[in-house]
């Protein structure tokens, strides 16, 4: 296990370092350790092997990160602030989600009723299109200390629409599992899924809160953050481990929880200095899911993307795009959201990678063919969509105003 960590913390290295030489070409320093991922990943150079990827040590590690980088978006939703934002926030959220899950699935049946493929498929990509993967945004949010309208939005949508996304994609799945007579998880899972973490994060975050109230130096707020991230990330593992073995419960959406709940016992002005303080860690636990997310990630997919690779990546585009505007226009929110938070919302990669996992799983016993399609195209996508997102999710920022 010693040369696995240092083979690892090379790794990240290297990836940081990369990080650094995109920010010298004006690009997100993201976008380096995306792509670094994938240069050591088990796909090519292999720095980061599957046999590393799949040890106990590593996917505890890397759930830590998740549940850790979830602070970034709980700290934001302070309910203050979003009862300003209000029916506005909601409605923008849900012309997005479910405007792209529309505007995917029909696009796709009209391609497979042509090419006389199973029509439900389309719903599938649907399902996998809606969900937003929060990290690359957010990374450059953290990195160019971005502030403004499209911001304040971002941050608490991506709570919402990581929701929305459980919600529609496995109620999809659990149709897709009947048609094809597999097996499936059952709908009572659905809300399961989506309230156990957030009642995880609350009940561990509201002890932290209290806490929180009494100490004011920086060690002691730190060492009460890093507790209560590990008690969460435990009580998530165990949870996996013993109880949901088919799922995989959302370790994000525990960490935005319980950071929201002690976020909400505190003053701006604790906030404002434990943000500070915890700012260095969670750069790293930033860098360590952005490698996660570009290691399994095989460049030569970018070579092998047929037309339902371009299909997806520009349905999807659009749907996130023209349904963030309408929701914007339609509730009068400020003009930058209308025009550039569409932008921010196209990285994908890490959410539809494991969902694409669990659809073929669903479809490979009774129908390998339409798993491989599904596979093949989704993770073609990830390669090309993630690049092209990171570039479009910092370009929007920009225009926005909102890069100091």
């Amino acid at each position: 296990m010693g040369l696995e960590l240092i083979r690892w913390l090379a790794a990240l290295t290297f990836a940081f370092l990369l990080g650094k030489l995109m920010t010298r070409i004006k690009l997100p320093a993201i976008l380096g350790w995306l792509i670094g991922g994938m240069l050591l990943g088990p796909h090519a150079l292999a720095l980061l092997p599957q046999s590393l990827m799949d040890t106990a040590v590593y996917k505890t590690v890397v759930t830590w990160m998740q549940v850790s980088f979830g602070l970034m978006l709980g700290t934001e939703l302070i309910f203050r602030k979003i009862r300003s934002y209000g029916k506005a926030l909601i409605i923008t959220t849900l012309t997005q989600s479910l405007g792209t899950f529309f505007v995917v699935s029909m696009v796709f049946a009209l391609v497979f009723w042509i090419q006389k493929v199973p029509v439900y498929l389309a719903f599938a990509f649907g399902g996998i299109a809606l969900a937003t993967a929060p990290a690359p945004a957010l990374s450059i949010v953290q990195e160019f200390r971005t502030h403004g309208p499209v911001t304040d939005t971002l941050l608490p949508m991506a709570v919402l629409d990581d929701i929305v996304g459980i919600a529609v994609f496995f109620t999809v799945n659990a149709c897709i599992a009947r048609a094809v007579s597999g097996g499936s998880v059952p709908l009572y899972m659905i809300p399961v899924m989506i309230f156990l973490p957030i009642g995880i994060g609350l009940a561990m975050g509201y002890p932290a809160g209290l806490l929180l109230r009494k100490v004011r130096n920086k060690a002691g707020v730190l060492a009460i953050l890093l507790v209560d991230i590990t008690m969460t990330a435990v009580v998530g593992i165990l949870l996996n481990r013993f109880l949901f073995s088919t799922i995989t419960l959302n370790y994000m959406l525990m960490g935005v929880s319980a950071s929201a709940a002690f976020s909400n016992m505190i003053d701006e002005v604790e906030l404002e200095e434990l943000t500070g303080w915890y700012a260095p860690i969670l750069g790293v636990s930033l860098l360590t899911a952005i490698v996660d997310l570009g290691a399994p990630l095989d460049y030569h997919l970018i070579l092998g993307a047929g037309l339902y690779t371009f299909v997806y990546i520009a349905a999807r585009a659009f749907g996130k795009y023209f349904g963030a505007r309408f929701g914007a226009t339609v509730t009068h929110m400020p003009k930058t959201v209308r025009r550039y938070l569409g932008l921010t919302l196209l990285p994908h990669s890490g959410v539809s990678l494991v969902f694409t996992g669990i659809i073929c799983s669903v479809l490979q016993a009774s129908e390998p063919k339409l798993a491989a399609i599904v596979q093949g195209t989704i993770a073609a996508a990830a390669v090309i969509n993630e690049i092209i997102a990171v570039i479009a999710a910092k370009k929007g920022f920009e225009l926005a105003g909102e890069i100091s």
